[in-house]
């Protein structure tokens, strides 16, 4: 697999850099961006993998966040993949609406045409891309993975699809019951089309409910969040981890909304709770 290197910024020690290339789960041309801490230079070190939210792209957790000095003193890389497939014959909501289509992959496989040509960021987080990463980077095969709003939710299903490649999983406002929300709804109608056994594999609270395997979990939602009550509904998953004995600690942060503000004031509790499942001291 041939990537090509279309930037490379130094930062806190390490290197902030970004990729193009070209995706055979995604039939498309796709960009990632990666950082590789300070240690990187002496050894391999374990991958956080980010999933950002609606109409985002590899770009804005890596300016926005503040995530390059922890991850620099404790020395973890981040992979951040863009959020949707793009190019030339990539299918687009016909309205052009931010919350499907490009920029809103909703990390799932789709079913339905035209979008099954292209819209597969399942698999191309879960198998094609860390694959890429290990081959071409300073990496072990410890992974943990995080992201935020529709990206928190693909964080959750990814992680709680895939138990054993994963050590821990974190989110930020995520969609957590997409099957009962305006968001969900219309991403898995348009996507997957009406089959509600199809949209059950990309909904965390059925992930959760079903679960045999744990993987630690940690969400952080803010409680002025705009989103809270018509699109993240997080309480459906408390209920479900409580009468499960899941490992989650979701917490309800006083005051924060949905922005990267937010992002960037817990993001360090994140990198060391990760840090913690990496086995990194």
């Amino acid at each position: 697999m041939t990537i090509e290197n279309i930037s490379s910024t130094k930062a806190f020690g390490g290197w902030h850099k970004q990729y193009h290339h070209q995706s055979t789960a995604l039939n498309c041309t796709m960009r990632f961006a990666i950082y590789l801490p300070p240690q990187a230079e002496q050894q391999n070190v374990p991958v956080l993998y980010w999933l950002s939210g609606l109409t985002c792209t590899d770009e804005n957790f890596m300016q926005k966040a503040g995530a390059q000095r922890i991850a620099a003193e404790l020395g973890i890389a981040i992979v951040a993949p863009d959020t949707s497939p793009r190019g030339e014959g990539v299918a687009d909501d016909k309205d052009g609406a931010y919350d499907f289509g490009l920029g809103a992959g909703f990390y799932l496989n789709a079913t339905k045409p035209p979008f099954d040509q292209h819209y597969k960021m399942y698999d191309y987080v879960v198998s094609e891309l860390p694959a890429i990463i290990e081959a071409h980077f300073p990496v072990t095969k410890q992974r943990s993975i995080s992201g935020h709003s529709m990206g928190g939710h693909g964080a959750l299903t990814i992680a709680l699809k895939n138990p054993n490649q994963f050590n821990s999983v974190s989110a930020f406002s995520p969609i957590c019951n997409p099957m009962d929300c305006p968001w969900g709804i219309k991403a898995f109608r348009g996507y997957l089309g009406d089959d509600q056994q199809q949209w059950q594999q990309y909904d965390s609270c059925e992930l959760m409910q079903n679960s045999q395997q744990f993987v630690p979990a940690l969400v952080d939602i803010g409680t002025n969040d705009n989103f809270l009550d018509e699109q993240l509904k997080p309480q459906t998953l408390v209920n479900i981890a409580k009468n499960k004995g899941y490992p989650l600690e979701l917490r309800m942060q006083p005051g924060y909304d949905h922005s990267y503000y937010f992002i960037a004031t817990f993001i360090e509790a994140h990198l060391r709770f990760h840090a913690k499942h990496l086995q990194i001291s």
